[in-house]
């Protein structure tokens, strides 16, 4: 199969085009390397034999000029919930980013009859209902409180797919949520297929190291660098809980949607997650940190952060059944990935997150 990859060398999509490659599959992609850190990842891709090219996806014609595949796997993205608001980006670059980006992705797929599938996110679902989750505290981490009454398309599993998608969800949410329904409908008029994964929080070696957007790998990496760390919000005590999966684990689902037939619109949407097996607090990846490298201080800090969510784990059921698909890589194996990364790559935090 013959697979390009938008955002090649960022940390979904390197991962992605390393596994590809290693899997025997025809592997170009591009990326225009403004994410600091992407840039390292150019060679090593290109020494796998994988063709990167340098090319901005808002740039209509320069994707127009792009070679030929059979599918798209789209893991270019602006992935911060903070994006548009943060003063970092404006709103009109997310939306340039994530959306008009979308559209030029689909054009090249409706003129190329290549399919599509589209990395999405759990920030597609409502921030409401979300935020006023009834909870209650095991073992240092915030769970559902099963109860009472939890919202529709929500259980002790996690969030499923029939989970409200109302605003308010971010900028950064609804330009992938339009993105989604852009992708259907392109697939539906022109015939080509489209698959939209909704992802929880990737993570691994070699995620850049953002606090709002790679989580596992900005503690991790700060922890051991004693740089200053925070439990923001929900009463400062760190008991918030996000799930995280390794991208590679994606491998597998992806080379049955190339082969796959046509499915019915519901069935191309589908979560894809740790899910609770995964779910991890702040004060647990602390403990973790404090286990691996020695104890510290994190300040705590009730001070709330714009999105922020007590809980958010995905229940990745749905496509267990349709695909067969479960994650592959433990927490554990992950923390313990990246907490090597950090060691041999004591720069790693000033290389991705430069001041």
């Amino acid at each position: 199969m013959r697979v390009l990859i938008t955002g090649i060398c960022g940390f979904a999509g390197s991962t992605l085009a390393r596994s590809l490659a290693a899997a025997g599959h025809q592997v170009i992609g591009f990326d225009n390397f403004i994410r600091p850190g992407s840039e390292t990842n150019r060679e090593p891709l290109q020494r796998l034999g994988v063709n990167v090219i340098t090319a901005d996806l808002r740039d209509a014609a320069a994707m127009a000029a792009l070679p030929a595949a059979d599918f798209v796997v789209d893991a270019a993205a602006n992935p911060s919930v903070l994006a548009g608001v943060d003063g970092r980006s404006s709103s009109r670059e997310v939306v340039d980013h994530n959306l008009v980006g979308t559209v030029n992705v689909l054009e090249y797929c409706k003129a190329r009859q290549a399919g599509l599938i589209l990395l999405s996110t759990s920030r597609v679902y409502s921030i409401a209902p979300l935020a006023r989750l009834p909870t209650v505290v095991r073992d240092s981490a915030l769970a559902p409180d099963a109860s009472r009454p939890l919202p529709a398309g929500l259980s002790e599993a996690g969030v499923n797919e029939t989970f409200a998608t109302t605003p308010p969800i971010s900028l950064y949410g609804a330009t992938k949520l339009a993105s989604e329904a852009l992708a259907l409908e392109y697939g539906e008029a022109f015939g080509f297929p489209v698959f939209v994964n909704r992802c929880g929080v990737l993570a691994g070696a070699g995620q850049f190291g953002r606090a709002d957007q790679g989580i596992f790998a900005f503690w991790i990496n700060s922890w051991l660098r004693q740089r200053p760390l925070k439990y923001l919000g929900f009463g400062g005590h760190g008991h918030q809980v996000r799930d995280c999966l390794h991208p590679r684990d994606l491998l597998p689902v992806l080379e049955k949607q190339f082969a796959a037939p046509k499915l019915d619109p519901v069935d191309r949407i589908a979560n894809f997650s740790g899910g609770t097996a995964s779910a991890t607090s702040l004060r647990q990846l602390s403990d973790w940190c404090a286990r691996r490298f020695g104890p510290r201080e994190v300040v705590p800090d009730g001070t709330p952060r714009p999105f922020d969510l007590p809980w958010i784990v995905l229940d990745a059921t749905k496509a267990a059944k349709l695909w067969s698909w479960r994650p592959a890589t433990p927490v554990a194996a992950i923390l313990e990935e990246i907490a090597r990364h950090a060691e041999d790559n004591p720069g790693w935090l000033e290389l991705s997150n430069p001041r």
